[in-house]
């Protein structure tokens, strides 16, 4: 893919908005973005996090209960601490800070729970364009993901979009249309055709081998005027 930024941006449900917005900003440390209105009484609160943007998704009508998601964890790199810190989220969310360079993040990571560490290796490269560091280790832009099976046997494929936890990751292209069709030409499957938000973005989702939600997006910001 043509990324229009290096940095994988990361979208996660929360259903009690204020105690996880104070666990992120105050614990974790990320500075508080801005506020997107998505309609329909939803929210996104976003948070700078590395370059990347942890989006922090909230909605007046109550979220389903539904297995977890793929994304199982964050890593973010910190100079202040001296070896990593893990900690859980009001909602069960982990997150470890790391020193820069750690097991060779450079910015964040993305832990993947995965049912076929060589399937997804493979996807990662064939239709998103990762390099691969490592067996486990792929490196999108910026951004690392950890590919792991070891959490695999308490998920269930096809999870839901609008649910608590992690549940997708945002890639910044210049043309969304482009990258959508050569994604389904690869093999991913469609979760969400081309649309456009206003004059702030145009999206898709496609989703890997897992069913895991993959955003696709054309920001105005990044990339100038929208498609008509």
């Amino acid at each position: 893919m043509n990324l229009a930024k290096p940095c994988i941006d990361v979208g996660l449900y929360c259903r009690e908005r204020e105690a996880v917005m104070d666990f992120w900003q105050t614990s974790v440390g990320l500075g508080f973005e801005g506020l997107l209105k998505l309609g329909g009484g939803a929210q996104q609160w976003r948070h700078e996090m590395n370059g990347s943007i942890l989006k922090l998704n909230h909605r007046l009508d109550p979220l389903p209960e539904a297995p977890p998601a793929g994304y199982d964890g964050l890593i973010v790199t910190d100079e202040t601490v001296d070896e990593p810190v893990t900690m859980i989220d009001p909602e069960g969310n982990r997150v470890t800070l790391v020193q820069p360079g750690f097991e060779g993040i450079d910015q964040i990571a993305i832990e993947m729970a995965v049912s076929n560490v060589d399937e997804h290796r493979a996807f990662m490269r064939r239709v998103l364009g990762c390099q691969q560091v490592s067996e486990r280790h792929m490196k999108w832009g910026e951004t690392s993901f950890f590919l792991s099976t070891a959490t695999v046997p308490a998920r269930a494929q096809g999870a839901a979009l609008a649910a608590p936890g992690f549940r997708y990751v945002t890639v910044q292209v210049w043309d969304v249309d482009v990258e959508h069709e050569a994604a389904l030409r690869g093999g991913a499957a469609e979760g969400m055709a081309p649309t456009t938000l206003g004059e702030t973005a145009r999206i898709s989702f496609i989703k890997d081998p897992d069913d895991n939600w993959i955003e696709i997006s054309q920001r105005a910001s990044l990339t100038g005027s929208l498609p008509a």
